[in-house]
């Protein structure tokens, strides 16, 4: 087996970097735009006076680089040449966002908010895999183009990784459905076309089936957005939102009937790689930055990187390191060849340990670069707190060391859920 990257990919990496170079950059750079990414990153980028919601200039900035790298033919690289991209497979993605996180804080690629000049775009493969006819036809290009968004609605006030015991309700009317309850942490509500909101339909708490997506206009009566809850890093995209009597007809059912969790696993599953990848990129930045600082800085007449205290834990991550990135790319190239469901303990693997080992290197870089790496001079509280909040969200760390424990004990079985194919898109109309 050839464990090199192939020659396709690597010259990818150049092209991305020369695009970066050429046009992320300069943008970077004008009309003081840097305010977003130094030491003021925090405040440039939150709308204190709007519920710490990201600022409308920042979120501006955001458009302008993916259109930048849309008209380039970055920006929608992961999909199928039918959407208008390259067809990147998950080997391919997993290797692009390590890259570019590992360049540390840039308008290319910003963690905080899932940004990247190669878009992530899972919303475009939830739409294609669970959409309807009606649906893909009116959301594909919009969301393909990053011009478009699908907000997630799964967990709930009292019930946060036990998704089967949802209080949210749908309920069947002459004309459609009737959606009552709350979700919190309700991401990407604030700048959202529709709401995937998950709600039981039928059966009994603590049934898998039973509960259906629904795409909620966010402007429907009865939708109350309660709050943003502010966080470790901000702004906040994270609110709390209620529905009291929300109608919606048929055609926004969303997925199969009573099967919306499929759609949340296979959610999970394509961006748990991807966000593992980031955090070992973000882990990489970090110890290059601080084996780079302890070489220069000389303390007591003499290098820091001659004492073995500077230089074990360091030694120690790049370890930690470099065996993740050949797991977590032969996590993707498996999931490449047999599916996304057909590696859900792997998955869960690369991503705890991406995310400890993000919090980790950051945690060290900040040790080594002393005083200077506790400022907000230097990023690294930053990716810090960022990368922080990947050890509770979208599957804590704890909840990712369970699904691992079904797959190892037997009390899970790992193949894909009904109606869900072994690859990641479908073609309109199949």
């Amino acid at each position: 087996m050839d464990y090199r990257l192939p020659e396709k990919l690597q010259q990818l990496l150049a092209d991305l970097d020369a695009f970066i170079e050429k046009e992320i950059r300069p943008l970077e750079n004008e009309n003081d735009n840097i305010r977003f990414f130094d030491h003021r990153r925090e405040w440039a980028r939150t709308d204190w006076d709007r519920g710490g919601i990201p600022s409308q200039e920042w979120e501006e900035l955001l458009a302008e680089a993916r259109r930048r790298a849309d008209r380039a033919g970055f920006f929608r690289a992961q999909l199928p040449e039918s959407f208008g991209g390259s067809g990147l497979t998950n080997l391919d993605m997993a290797v692009i966002r390590d890259h570019l996180a590992s360049q540390g804080l840039g308008l290319h690629c910003d963690l905080q908010n899932e940004h990247c000049i190669v878009g992530n775009n899972v919303g475009v493969m939830l739409l294609t895999n669970y959409g309807s006819q009606d649906q893909i036809d009116e959301w594909q290009e919009a969301i393909a183009a990053g011009e478009a968004h699908f907000a997630f609605g799964i967990t709930e006030p009292n019930h946060g990784s036990d998704a089967t015991h949802m209080e949210t309700t749908a309920t069947k009317t002459e004309t459609g459905w009737v959606i009552d309850g709350e979700k919190m942490w309700n991401s990407g509500v604030h700048h959202a076309d529709r709401d995937i909101v998950f709600a039981r339909t039928h059966g009994s708490p603590g049934d898998g089936e039973g509960i259906t997506a629904f795409l909620v206009p966010l402007d429907a009566p009865g939708v109350e957005i309660a709050e943003y809850v502010w966080t470790f890093n901000m702004p906040t995209d994270h609110a709390h939102v209620k529905f009291r009597n929300v109608e919606v007809d048929e055609s926004q059912i969303f997925g199969e009937y009573g099967h919306g969790l499929q759609i949340v696993q296979h959610f999970f599953n394509e961006n748990r790689i991807r966000q593992a990848a980031s955090s070992l990129g973000a882990a990489t930045y970090c110890i290059a930055e601080s084996v780079e600082y302890a070489k220069e800085r000389k303390p007591f007449g003499k290098p820091l990187s001659t004492n073995q205290a500077i230089q074990f834990p360091l030694v120690d991550l790049h370890a930690r390191e470099s065996m993740l990135r050949s797991f977590v790319r032969e996590t993707a190239w498996l999931m490449d060849q047999d599916g996304a469901f057909s590696v859900s303990d792997r998955v869960s693997m690369a991503n705890y340990q991406g995310n400890r080992l993000a919090c980790d290197a950051a945690d060290r870089a900040m040790q080594t670069h002393g005083g200077l790496g506790y400022s907000r001079k230097k990023p690294f509280e930053h990716i810090y707190r960022h990368h922080r909040r990947y050890r509770i969200t979208e599957g804590s760390d704890e909840i990712q060391m369970r699904r691992v424990a079904g797959y190892m004990f037997g009390f899970m079985s790992q193949k894909a859920p009904k109606g869900v194919t072994g690859t990641a898109y479908k073609t309109q109309g199949s």
